[in-house]
This record gives structure tokens, sequence and C-alpha cells, in this order.
């Protein structure tokens, strides 16, 4: 988040406030042309508050349930919070998961006794959350001892069953910050692209480091037995990256693959730009910062990506508060504004978001609520 949330509170969002497009994931590439950049009215609605019952703040990751299995309930979402309820970034451990209707529950609370394997520093969960057909769940931790980047270590990837126990931590020399994932599912087979901040990043003392990276994972999965890491691969390197006294850290985050998983789209925030990476399933050799689909315009310090059904790619700008639809070809076909609150208005407020059907549903961290767009 670019600034540390105050107290939590509930915000009521104001009707007229919203000025642009509301989805246009669903409609096709021609119509979202012909309606760029038109400001129209769209609804927003907050679903449910993200704060569990220890308090626990600005929530981060957002994540569909793709199959009921345990405590997971098809079509519900899970939200990760940052941090802790003393408002410390870094330091948040718990996972709560929301039905459409607004029915919260808490998923998981995940403390560092519990883990099962390696995770230097401990947990302090990130935007970085998956939820797996086969009723796992993955979570980024890129902890810290008080909230500021001088304390930041390297964290790990969580695995937690459908019931919300850690079964294992997934950790090596190039987990390094994980702050944004996504995941190709195929069941037994599953392909995780994770963005890494923290390369050489708290040694550079705020100023930037071109060692943000994307790797991939590759996990095998077996009836009965917890993923099992077959090979990790960095497919992508060379981001910009550094800390920040308010945001903790800024670099690579949202990723996003496309309809037909030839291309994984990444959002460098620091570049302020959407970035391409081809081949991302079967790539060996890392792409040096991928290729620009589309910068500047009106991307803002893009944080959280997801993309459509019609391959349309969604990103939520991190310095105004706006959600900016672009097409495949890098046309900037309309922007929307989701949260207007702070100063400058809409700054810090927004990562995780993920498209569902016709809605979208994205996170608030100036209200910590989950909310969506129709």
């Amino acid at each position: 988040m670019r600034y540390q949330n105050s107290q939590f509170h509930t915000k009521l969002l104001p009707v007229g406030v919203f000025l642009v497009l509301a989805i246009t994931a669903a409609l096709p590439v021609s119509v979202a042309r012909a309606n760029s950049r038109k400001e129209n009215v769209a609804t927003i609605n907050v679903v449910s508050s993200t704060v569990p019952s220890n308090g626990d703040v600005n929530p981060y990751g957002v994540a569909l349930v793709p199959t009921t299995k345990g405590m997971l309930i098809k079509g519900n979402i899970l939200v990760s919070n940052f941090n802790n309820s003393a408002n410390l970034q870094g330091t948040g451990s718990t996972i709560v998961q929301i039905s459409p209707t607004g029915m919260v529950s808490l998923f998981a609370h995940i403390e560092t006794s519990n883990l099962l394997g390696p995770c230097p520093g401990g947990v302090g969960l990130t935007t970085a959350l998956v939820a797996l057909r086969s009723g796992f769940v993955i979570v980024g931790s890129l902890p810290t001892a008080d909230g500021t980047a001088a304390t930041a270590q390297a964290g790990c990837l969580i695995v937690l069953d459908s019931n919300g126990k850690v079964v294992e931590t997934l950790s090596n020399s190039l987990i390094d910050g994980p702050w944004d994932m996504t995941a190709f599912d195929d069941l037994s087979n599953v392909a995780l692209f994770v963005t890494n901040v923290l390369n050489e990043t708290v040694a550079s003392g705020g100023k930037i480091a071109h060692d943000g990276t994307v790797i991939r994972l590759n996990l095998m999965i077996s009836p009965g037995s917890a993923p099992s890491l077959q090979s990790t691969t960095v497919i992508g390197s060379g981001f910009p990256e550094r800390t920040d006294p308010a945001a903790l850290v800024i670099g690579p985050t949202g990723v996003g693959l496309s309809p037909d998983k030839m291309t994984l789209y990444v959002a460098d925030s620091l570049d302020n730009r959407i970035a391409a990476i081809s081949e991302p399933l079967t790539r060996t050799i890392a792409s040096r910062k991928g290729t620009t689909v589309s910068a500047h315009g009106n991307l803002n310090d893009p944080l959280g990506l997801t993309v459509g059904a019609d391959g349309n790619i969604l990103t939520v700008n991190g310095n105004d508060g706006f959600l900016v639809i672009t097409t495949p070809g890098g046309i900037q076909v309309s922007k929307t504004l989701l949260d207007s609150t702070g100063s400058p208005p809409g700054a810090g407020a927004l990562f995780g978001l993920a498209v569902v059907g016709v809605n979208l549903y994205f996170v608030d961290d100036a209200s910590n609520t989950l909310n969506s767009l129709h």
C-alpha cells in the first residue's frame, strides 16, 4: 500500500463518485474501443469487511475458490491481510473467506510456529494468493519484524489444505519477497507465476534496484499428498524495485495469464507499464522485463492485475484509485474510479482483484473491505 491506513472504519461509498465505465471485460474489443475514455456511471457495492477477530487490516490478496472442499465453498472469495491490528506492514497472518452475499468466516490464522518448513522472517501475508482445484491454498509471505522495510526478509510461499491448515512451505533462493501470484491449474500439474520484490532491494536503501523477478514454480499434486515442487524457473528479470517508507516496497506486482495461456502480463509498477512475457508455461530463459503492452496514459503505478475472459487486462492504480482496462493490443479503453479517499485521492487503496462473471471483486485498503463492481 502507498500509505499506511488508519484504524479500521466502515466506508459507505457515495453514489455518483464513480465516474467512468463499469466492467468492459465482458465486452468485445470493438465495443470497448468505441467506448474509449468515455465516463459512465458505475455501481460499486461493499460486500463485507475483511477484518477478522484478531484485528488484521490492509487486505491485499484476492482469490476465487474454484471448488467446494473442506472449509472452502465454490464461488466464495479468499482475502489475505498484510498488516496486524497495530497496522504494521508485513505482519498480517490471516485469510478470510467471504461469500458473494457478504458472509465472512476465518479460513486461516497462520503463525510462525505453525510453519512446516523454512520461511525466512516468518509470516506477513501478501497479495500472492491462489486457491487450487485440488483444494490447496497457496499464499505468499513477505515478513517484517516491525513493519519497516529495514527488517523485511525473503519469506516463502505457504501451502494450506482445504481446512486452512499449513501443510508445507515453498522456499528457495529464487523466492525472495513473493508479492503477487497467479496460477495455471491442471489439477495434478500446477504452474505458479510469482513476482518477487526483495532481490537486492533492502540493501539498496531506497534507491532503485533493477533485480525484480517473475518466477514459475512447477508443482505436481498427487491425491492425498501435499504439492511437490518440481522446478523453479526465472522467466522475467530486471524489473525495477525499491523500498519505500510508506509502501514498504514497490516493484512488479500483479500477474495474469491470457485466456490462451500464451502470455503472462505483469504490472510493472515503477516503470508505470503493463509488461508481457511470452510462452510463460514453457519458457526456460528469462525475458528481460518482457515487452511493453501499454505504458503511462491512464496507468498511474499499476498494482493489482487480472485478465478478463475476452483477454482484456484489468489493472488498479496505486497512485489515484482508478481501475484501467487495456486491450491485449495496448489500447487503454477505459478507467473507473474505485476509491477517492485519502491524500492524494485514492492513493494506496487498491491491490488484489478478480473477475467473476460480470462482476469484479477488489479489496480496498482504505476501508478494509471487499467490494464488487458490476
